[in-house]
């Protein structure tokens, strides 16, 4: 039985696209952007309190501040200011981490274009979640399912909410339900992650990015937990499976805590490769899964690899950590599994700026910018990107620029820079100058083929070179070194 339409979804949709002088609009080369935790608690954070949007939003989108350096990368955001109307009843958000500011926010910061969010129905929702589950946190008093109005009113009357410190309701210690808002904002999360994943595995769109709420990695197949109701990202995966016959899906976690509820539903998929970064602490930080030994289990064993990082914050994870774990771990095994389309759960509650109870780590925005770009050398650059976590709202909009930026194909120059000043003294930086974008796996087949390539000119010249007067010779290596410069420039400039 699917879900009927809404009335409550028939509003006109506002859709505008805002494109550079030149451009022209090629959804096949156009990166896309979605606009629209249990016994241990999470810390309250203090959010600018944020009021709501007008009911009627401005038809005037101003154009995003960012201009990519090709002429096929363009920018589109999807946006539904329903997902803002999911708030507690208290009224005041700063006592709540998970809060519409948070994508008020980087709406504020990213918009581009607007592109009409759709609805999950129930049948995606059950791909991943129990059909109770789906009926209890799928519908409200507003926007009843059409079902049986008594086997509706029986299940809808198994619901325990607790009241919140705040004066709210919620249905745990920190996840808030509101009545009229929070179904109808979940299933338009869950919908607008999928519509996008789905577009960019048909290659209709290029890569993309969905600024969603409320996030879904902690919900499990019966459980809402850690702010999540429906995982939007595991619903996602099963439907590229069930409906474009997708075989090998990569999904990546960065969330600074563990994804318990996408690990969970492919815990035993081996067509789901599930790799999780995160805050472990011997299972002592939220959600207290994610143990290495977690590996799959039955035919998906050694499909689940969890990089849980423990010791607490003395001293806390930041960049070097996070890549090296991607140059030794992630992108070796993406690689080798090889994935038709790569998914990933964008949390941003490890930048620097969350409390240590809500992250606590130090790794910063332009990082999470150059692991994007990495995951792009992967499936034909089939890369979908879901918000999940990050509460601190200078932090998740920095890395949400720099995650744009890197799915509109922008260099990270500040490293291309320095290598272009000491090529010129050092040659082991010439030598490994054109693997700076390179994922590790990447850079080693580079630099095999690059030594065998120099054993058989090396035994070319060493037919020739004794016929070189010692003048000529220096010809030579001069050409090489220009060479080299040149390539470096080249590298820089393209």
């Amino acid at each position: 039985m699917s879900f009927a339409p809404i009335s409550l979804f028939s509003w006109e949709p506002q859709r505008h696209v805002i494109l550079r002088p030149g451009l022209q609009l090629d959804p096949l080369t156009m990166p896309a952007l979605i606009w629209p935790h249990q016994p241990l608690v999470r810390t309250r954070s203090s959010p600018a309190s944020t009021s709501l949007p007008p009911s009627n939003p401005p038809t005037t989108i101003p154009s995003l501040s960012l201009s990519s350096p090709t002429a096929d990368a363009q920018l589109r955001l999807v946006y539904d200011a329903q997902m803002q109307k999911h708030q507690c009843a208290c009224g005041d958000n700063s006592r709540h981490p998970e809060h519409a500011g948070r994508v008020q926010s980087i709406w504020s910061r990213l918009k581009k274009c607007i592109y009409k969010c759709v609805c999950a129905t129930r049948e995606e929702l059950q791909s991943v979640h129990s059909e109770k589950h789906v009926l209890l946190f799928g519908t409200g008093s507003v926007n009843p399912l059409k079902l049986d109005n008594r086997k509706l009113a029986g299940t809808l009357s198994q619901r325990i909410f607790v009241t919140l410190p705040c004066g709210g309701v919620g249905v745990d210690n920190d996840t808030i339900w509101n009545e009229v808002h929070t179904s109808v904002a979940s299933r338009i999360a869950a919908g607008c992650v999928t519509d996008l994943a789905l577009k960019v595995a048909q290659r209709e769109l290029k890569n993309g990015f969905a600024v969603v709420r409320p996030p879904g990695h902690h919900a499990t197949h019966s459980l809402p937990l850690g702010f999540c109701f429906f995982n939007s990202v595991a619903i996602a995966a099963k439907q590229l499976q069930h409906k474009l016959s997708v075989s090998k899906i990569l999904i990546v976690d960065w969330d600074v805590h563990h994804g318990n509820g996408t690990q969970e539903a492919f815990y035993t998929d081996p067509s789901v490769l599930y790799i999780s970064l995160h805050r472990y602490d011997d299972g002592n930080f939220f959600p207290g899964s994610g143990n290495p030994s977690e590996v799959g289990a039955g035919a998906g064993e050694g499909f689940t690899v969890n990089v849980g990082w423990t010791g607490g914050l003395n001293p806390p994870m930041g960049d070097a950590e996070y890549l090296a774990a991607f140059r030794a771990v992630v992108m070796p095994i993406a690689h080798e599994f090889s994935p038709d389309v790569v998914l990933v759960s964008a949390g941003f509650d490890a930048v620097e700026g969350h409390s240590s109870l809500l992250g606590g780590y130090k790794v910063t925005a332009k990082c999470f910018g150059f692991l994007t770009r990495q995951l792009m050398s992967l499936a034909g650059g089939r890369v979908v990107l879901a918000l999940e976590g990050g509460h601190d709202l200078k932090a998740i909009c920095d890395a949400s620029e720099a995650c744009v930026s890197a799915l509109l194909g922008m260099e990270v120059r500040y490293v291309c820079v320095c290598v272009c000043v000491c090529v010129c003294y050092w040659q082991s930086v010439k030598d490994s100058a054109t693997t700076v974008d390179l994922s590790y796996l990447q850079a080693q087949r580079r630099r095999l083929r690059r030594d065998s390539d120099s054993e058989a000119v090396s035994a070319i010249a060493s037919l020739s070179m004794g016929s070189l007067t010692s003048d000529s010779k220096d010809d030579v290596i001069s050409n090489m070194v220009c060479f080299s410069n040149m390539t470096v420039l080249y590298y820089m400039l393209s």
